[in-house]
């Protein structure tokens, strides 16, 4: 029996009304899923579902984002997606009722996957030269300037700048960045593009030398040290970098794109200082000869 008092809409009213509802509840979403039916036209754009066992959401890189991603996606890959979870397809078709995320991030997700994309981008930087001796620049002996970029938290800054006092003091630059997440990878290559950017006729002086630092963690938790703007920023680097993230079994790309890698942030302090009382002992000898 129909209700004769039932509110009447629209088509479009009804349809703004469920986007409306769906954006205000959800908005910016992270879903994970198994990638499948991926298509990217002519248009550049990429389109593909994100399904499991029991149901299915379209996911939709508009081409803008295309190259944000960093990776080349493929069906049955398991990948977190993040973006706006929204009705209808584009401002073009802004009334379609169907919903679908507008992703901004998407991410393999689980140890396997990133494993094989990480040696994915290994063989292509390596192709492209990046990783080539003839690029590695040397570490200067009397650093008098060292920037460090790393967490301005935790036992890593501690670590590196208690030996650096031990072994030869120096001025250190810190640019703090988060070592981890989301943002983390933009912001470590901003950070080597800001002290290649320091002039030395400003009052703060351009470092001779700078250490990339952060403590250990899961291949997760590392990721932002393989992403390709890191990588690519370290390589255009004009200062000498050292890398030092993780244990000394910990790999990332960073390592084979810089001009030194240290087994561990405290070994980077050693490996960029000489150590004053043995200099001063040396110095000794030859004025004795």
């Amino acid at each position: 029996m129909v209700k004769e008092n039932i509110k009447e809409y629209s088509v479009s009213e009804i349809s703004n009304s469920i986007k409306n509802t769906l954006e205000d509840s959800f908005g910016y979403v992270r879903v994970r899923g198994e990638i499948s039916g991926l298509q990217q036209p002519s248009s550049g754009h990429m389109y593909f579902n994100l399904k499991d066992e029991n149901a299915v959401i379209r996911g939709i890189v508009w081409k803008s984002n295309v190259s944000r991603i960093g990776f080349r996606p493929e069906d049955g890959l398991e990948a977190v997606c993040s973006g706006k979870l929204t009705t209808g397809y584009s401002e073009r078709y802004p009334g379609r009722s169907d919903y679908a995320i507008h992703v901004d991030s998407l991410k393999p997700s689980g140890e396997g996957a990133l494993m094989a994309l990480l040696e994915e981008r290994k063989k292509k930087f390596a192709s492209e030269g990046l990783f080539d001796e003839d690029h590695k620049k040397d570490i200067p002996f009397f650093p008098e300037t060292i920037g460090i970029i790393t967490s301005p938290t935790g036992a890593v800054i501690k670590d590196i700048l208690h030996r650096l006092e031990e072994r030869f003091p120096c001025n250190v630059l810190l640019w703090p960045v988060p070592v981890q997440g989301d943002d983390a990878s933009e912001l470590i290559s901003n950070a080597v593009k800001g002290f290649n950017e320091i002039k030395n006729n400003q009052s703060i002086k351009s470092p001779d030398v700078i250490i990339i630092a952060r403590g250990g963690g899961s291949i997760e938790d590392l990721w932002p040290f393989n992403e390709e703007n890191v990588v690519r920023s370290v390589f255009a680097s004009k200062i000498p970098i050292i890398s030092a993230v993780g244990h000394e079994t910990d790999t990332t790309l960073i390592d084979y794109v810089s001009d030194l890698r240290a087994p561990t942030p405290t070994a980077a302090a050693e490996l960029c200082t000489p150590v004053k009382g043995e200099l001063s002992s040396d110095l000794s000898e030859y004025q004795k000869k």
